[in-house]
Formats: structure tokens, C-alpha cells, sequence
């Protein structure tokens, strides 16, 4: 049994190329529920994200197989295009590595998010339900999980803001503390707005009102996060029962004055209410700064924060690859104490999957078959593979504490392939056996 991943993802992949081939839970619950219809794969699980689509299998025999496991996954995408250069694949050491940089985030398009773990964990879960995990991915998965709680445990990796959305909800915390029982609104939205709303409501914020130049638009975005929407010409009315304006529109002028903003500030009786401008160019006037009780913030004093952020994430990931080097060399340890079991019961277990594969296979096509033939022709398989490896069992045990000993043992291992994470030569080792670097 060998371990390896195939698949693609932002660094190898455009955008375009990971929509085609973005699996959707149903598809891959359909598809593991197929996988005893390509041959050598024992155990499989399915991570796709809008990042990344990857194969995690154990197989026969990584170099024969690799092409079995391309063709599962473009069965899953429904998508047999040619993207072998967008493609990656690692087996063994590597596959471990990557898939535990993987739930540690060093593998993301933002180094320290957080939704990977969680992606992991349901990838995992669902193979588990369909029956398709067994000794090796099971260990391998639960210390990727493992790994990665830890990475974010003991390392500051995802403490701090990286995008200037993120970055403004944080800004806004800091300053109010607890957000459940603040009041914002959101002048703009577009993508920005959108992404901010999106994390004061993960957050907890009591009340988001949206205004933007169409109506509608404003109304679409505070349904999708149980707001209310506000005209945009009315916006500063509504302003005066809110605590935080987050400003993201692209209009080519100001949008809010200080005199309108010393208005606002006498109807609610010197109030504190901060502003958080994310706009290029900026949508408030900068003297609004100098008004009392008013506190604003425009994107360069956010960027700072998260260029400042993006270092300090850097510097912890070198503090997390330190713990994935631990964690993989005491799992590729543990893998090779299983490969260390009896020789000849390792070949009888692999000996055993390949009869099990074979004969449900031949019992799929035999519609009519009685449980009585159903019953000899398990029988029959038991027996041939009991026979064809009777001779290198009695070989191999009357080799026992002898010279050569583990000259048979390590013939058995590589002639039938029966270590689950093998030394690699130089040669062998590739970042990307198809992506171009």
C-alpha cells in the first residue's frame, strides 16, 4: 500500500481551471461510493474547496496508479479537459507534509485563515461516513487535524488581520470591545462592503444597515445578513442611532462633509461614532477627523496594520513548519512500525483486499446469482490465494533466524509493494510531478 495525493490548487491552478473542477459534496459522496470501480484503491478522501480540489488515496502502487487516480478525478469534476500542467501530485513523505501544511493554513492563499481546518475535518468526516478511510488515511487525517489545532495553538498565526475588510472589523472591536450590541452602518455595496458585512456578523453585531446608490443592491446585502436598508440620501439620518460608519463606495467625490457631520454630531448630543473609510479615493472629507467625538480611520492606517499583520503571520509559519517537521517524522515513523508487522501478514491482507475488490466486482456483473454459487465462489478465491501464497509463506518462515532472513523479508516488501510510506531517491521527489513551477 502506497500514500498519495493528486489535485490542484492556487498556486498551480487559475481561477477559471479550479471553477471546473470544484467538487460539490454531493459529487463526492457519489464518488466514494463508487471507488471499489477503479482498480487499487483501498482507501480515498475528498478535499475540494474554492482553492483547491485534492485526491488523498491509498493505492497498490503510486507510479502504476497515478493515472487511475486522474481519471477519478475528472469523473468527480465531470471534466476530462487536459490540465496536466495545473496538476500536482506527492506520494509518501510528501503527501503527508503537504496535507498537514494543508489544515495548517501554510498551504493557503492567506497564510493563517481559518476556514481550512474545519474543511479538513469535513472532508474527513464525509469519507468516514461512505465508508472509504481505513487504518492509513484514518491516522494520517486525525494527526493533520492534530497538527493543525496545534499550529494555531501554539503559534500566532491567525491572531491578526491580513485583508482590509478583516482589518476594519478589527479596528472597530478594539475600540468598542464587545460588538454584539453595536450599530453599523455601511455606506457601499460592492465586493468590500460585502466582505465586511460578512465578518461584522460573524462577530455578533446587533444591527447592520447597508445604503448604497441602488437601492436594491442595498436591499439584496441586508437580507443576505438580516439587516435593513437604509436610502442612500437618508443615510446620515439613520447614522444617528448608529456607533460605527464603514464607508466603501466608489464615488469620485466625498460623500461625507464635516459640516453634515457636525450636524450629525448635535443631533446625537457629542456621542462617540467612528468612522472606518475604506474607499480609494476617499469617501470622507479628512476635517471630519477634527470634529469632537468623531474618531476616523481611512485604508492607509488600515494597510499598515495589515502589511505589519502579514509580516508577523510570516514569521510565525516558520515557527509552524518547525512543528509540521516534528509531526510528520513521528507519523512517517509510526507508518513505517505498521510496515514492520509480519511480512507475510501484510501480503495476506493485501493479497485479501485484491480477492474482496475482485470478487464483488464479478458478483456486480452476475445479477442472478444464488447465495449458495455466492458462497463457492468466495470459497474458491480464499483458497487460491491461500495456495499461491503458501509457498513464500513456508520459504520466508523457514528463513526464520537465519542469514537470510531479512534478505526475504525486504524481497516480499518490494517485490509486493507492501510499505505504506517508502524512502524516495532525489530523483523521485518532485514539488509537482505535472505543474509547472
Amino acid at each position: 500500500m502506497q500514500l498519495i495525493v493528486l489535485g490542484l490548487n492556487h498556486k498551480t491552478a487559475p481561477v477559471d481551471v479550479r471553477e471546473r473542477f470544484s467538487i460539490p459534496e454531493e459529487k463526492i459522496r457519489r464518488g466514494l461510493r463508487h471507488i471499489d470501480e477503479y482498480d487499487a484503491m483501498n482507501e480515498v478522501v475528498i478535499l475540494s474547496t474554492c482553492n483547491r480540489s485534492e485526491v488523498y488515496a491509498v493505492v497498490e502502487d503510486a507510479d502504476e496508479d497515478l493515472p487511475m487516480l486522474k481519471q477519478f478525478l475528472f469523473d468527480l469534476a465531470g471534466n476530462e479537459e487536459d490540465i496536466d500542467d495545473y496538476l500536482f501530485y506527492y506520494g509518501g513523505e510528501e503527501c503527508i507534509s503537504h496535507l498537514f501544511e494543508v489544515s495548517s493554513s501554510l498551504d493557503s492563499l492567506v497564510i493563517g485563515e481559518g476556514q481550512i481546518l474545519s474543511q479538513v475535518k469535513k472532508a474527513y468526516a464525509i469519507a468516514r461516513e461512505e465508508g472509504t478511510t481505513s487504518t492509513v488515511l484514518n491516522t494520517l487525517f486525525h494527526r493533520a487535524i492534530a497538527t493543525g489545532k496545534r499550529v494555531r495553538t501554539e503559534t500566532r498565526i491567525a491572531y491578526n488581520a491580513v485583508s482590509v475588510s478583516y482589518a476594519a472589523v478589527e479596528l472597530a472591536k478594539n475600540i468598542f470591545g464587545d460588538l454584539t450590541k453595536a450599530r453599523v452602518l455601511l455606506l457601499g455595496a460592492g465586493q468590500m462592503g460585502e466582505l465586511t458585512a460578512q465578518h461584522l456578523v460573524d462577530k455578533g453585531v446587533e444591527k447592520v444597515y447597508v445604503a448604497n446608490r441602488s437601492y436594491e443592491r442595498a436591499a439584496e446585502l441586508a437580507e443576505k445578513f438580516h439587516g435593513e436598508p437604509v436610502v442612500f440620501e437618508q443615510a446620515m439620518k439613520q447614522a444617528v442611532g448608529v456607533d460605527i460608519i464603514i464607508t466603501s463606495t466608489g464615488a469620485p467625490h466625498y460623500i461625507v462633509n464635516t459640516w453634515e457631520t457636525q450636524q450629525l454630531m448635535t443631533k446625537r448630543k457629542g456621542r462617540q461614532i467612528v468612522f472606518i473609510d475604506i474607499a480609494v479615493p476617499r469617501d470622507v472629507e479628512p476635517e471630519v477627523a477634527d470634529i469632537k467625538g468623531v474618531q476616523l480611520y481611512n485604508i492607509d492606517d488600515l494597510e499598515a496594520v495589515v502589511d505589519e499583520n502579514i509580516k508577523v503571520r510570516e514569521q510565525e509559519a516558520e515557527q509552524a513548519r518547525d512543528i509540521i517537521e516534528e509531526e510528520v517524522y513521528e507519523l512517517v515513523n509510526k507508518f513505517r512500525y505498521l510496515s514492520f508487522r509480519p511480512v507475510m501478514a501484510l501480503l495476506a491482507d493485501k493479497a485479501d483486499r485484491i480477492r474482496c475488490r475482485e470478487v464483488k466486482r464479478a458478483m456486480a456483473k452476475l445479477s442472478d446469482i444464488t447465495p449458495d454459487q455466492r458462497k463457492v465462489m468466495e470459497n474458491m478465491t480464499k483458497m487460491i490465494v491461500r495456495k499461491l501464497l503458501r509457498e513464500p509463506m513456508t520459504k520466508i518462515n523457514g528463513s526464520a533466524g537465519s542469514a537470510n532472513e531479512q534478505y526475504y523479508i525486504d524481497a516480499m516488501r518490494n517485490l509486493f509493494k507492501l510499505d505504506t510510506v517508502r524512502e524516495q531517491s532525489s530523483e523521485e521527489k518532485h514539488h509537482y510531478r505535472y505543474a509547472q513551477q
